[in-house]
């Protein structure tokens, strides 16, 4: 077979099953058009128009940040002042910061201004070998600035060569113009703000926060069957202030994803198992809120529950530009191997977007995003805090950063 581009003499990640890492020595890679299709032995490969030599560095599947808010008006940085003189995340919410300050930055931003901000957000997380991220509304709370949300990441994903996941979670807050009926709120999400959205081509999942300072389980419900009715699927911020047996609820619905999850029960993870639900752990938010309850990691492993890692990349509780720093903190404070890290940010994360029949593992057929790196080993992905060794970055068969010899 003669593929575009062959790239040889690496060591690749694959991060399918079986073998650590999944990894293959001495091997090639064939490229042709956007998609991968050869990744084996190089004795095995075929010919090519194109030859690279990688000179024995390894290569992974391009990594996915499967949750984030990153578009967005201002920031919240007086609030990160608050949080070390004591006040907590949900003092700092009642008080009317958090969710809510950011509401009123976003609605007072253009589309452009949004792209814009965004856009240099994504730039760190795009030099680390990003090649996927999922990018959430919730910031706008009304149909107007939730769809000029949406719109920019799409912007984002044309722009910036990064492929973009869009997720409504505009049942993020109470809107201050809401105050105290909250169920006429989420009337508003189910009966104008998800279907005109999702008419408009803007949507590929839908997200609550169930949470006692946001909406109630049979809120979610709500928004869930909105969601199914018109075929979208769901994920869910679940127990990450209080456990409101939200795991069970987004297993209940086939959720691509349960999100947070430090107070989830053993019911709920023995439903996510059940379901296929991704677990997706944000050390980031952890650590900027300084949290001490853990999720339940053991748990998790036992049950078989897949396990992914991102950076939750927000202005409030994890303004985290770095999505390596976060296979290190999975790996410190949650005691991740490092190959459950990286499988936290290729295979599992394309799992929690529902993409990973075509995204997530270095496997013929699939899209041609992938990371060379300057390593000895995977575990120096985890390893080292705050280096960045990738050194050359493609998306859909193009590259973004191209090797230098």
């Amino acid at each position: 077979m003669q593929y575009d581009l062959l790239l040889e003499n690496c060591r690749a990640a694959t991060m399918r099953s079986g073998a650590p890492y999944g990894a293959v020595e001495d091997a090639a890679i064939g490229i042709t058009g956007q998609k991968i299709a050869f990744v084996g032995p190089r004795k095995d490969a075929g010919g090519a128009r194109q030859r690279i030599d990688l000179k024995n560095r390894w290569v992974t599947p391009g990594l996915i940040d499967c949750h984030t808010h990153l578009v967005y008006g201002g920031d919240r940085a007086n609030e990160f002042e608050m949080r070390l003189k004591g006040a907590t995340y949900e003092e700092i919410a009642r008080a009317g910061g958090g969710i809510v300050s950011t509401v009123k930055a976003t609605r007072a931003a253009s589309e452009a201004e949004l792209v814009a901000s965004a856009a240099k957000r994504l730039k760190p997380l795009l030099a680390e070998g990003v090649t996927l991220i999922e990018i959430k509304s919730g910031y706008g709370l009304d149909l107007e600035t939730e769809g000029r949300q949406l719109r920019a990441a799409r912007t984002l994903a044309k722009q910036q060569r990064v492929g973009v996941r869009a997720t409504c979670l505009a049942a993020h807050a109470l809107p201050p113009e809401f105050k105290d009926r909250s169920d006429d709120y989420i009337a508003l999400v189910c009966d104008r703000i998800i279907p005109v959205l999702h008419q408009e081509g803007l949507i590929d999942a839908v997200d609550v926060f169930c949470e006692k300072i946001a909406f109630s389980p049979e809120q979610t419900r709500r928004v869930f069957d909105t969601a199914k009715k018109l075929g979208i699927p769901v994920k869910l911020h679940a127990e990450q202030l209080s456990d409101l047996n939200g795991a069970a609820l987004a297993a209940e619905y086939g959720a691509l994803s349960a999100e947070h999850l430090e107070w989830a029960n053993e019911a709920g993870i023995a439903a996510m198992a059940k379901s296929g639900t991704v677990a997706v752990l944000l050390p980031g938010a952890f650590y900027a809120l300084r949290e001490t309850k853990l999720p339940p990691i053991d748990g998790f492993r036992k049950a078989g529950v897949p396990m992914a890692i991102a950076t939750d990349s927000n202005p409030g509780s994890s303004p985290a530009l770095s999505l390596l720093l976060m296979l290190s903190m999975a790996c410190t404070f949650f005691r991740f191997t490092p190959e459950e890290a990286l499988r936290g940010v290729t295979t599992n994360a394309a799992k929690a977007l529902g993409i990973g029949k075509t995204h997530g593992t270095l496997d013929s057929g699939k899209q041609a995003d992938l990371v060379v790196w300057d390593v000895e080993r995977p575990a120096e992905l985890s390893y080292w805090v705050g280096g960045n060794p990738s050194a050359a970055i493609m998306q859909a068969g193009r590259w973004t950063k191209e090797l230098c010899a």
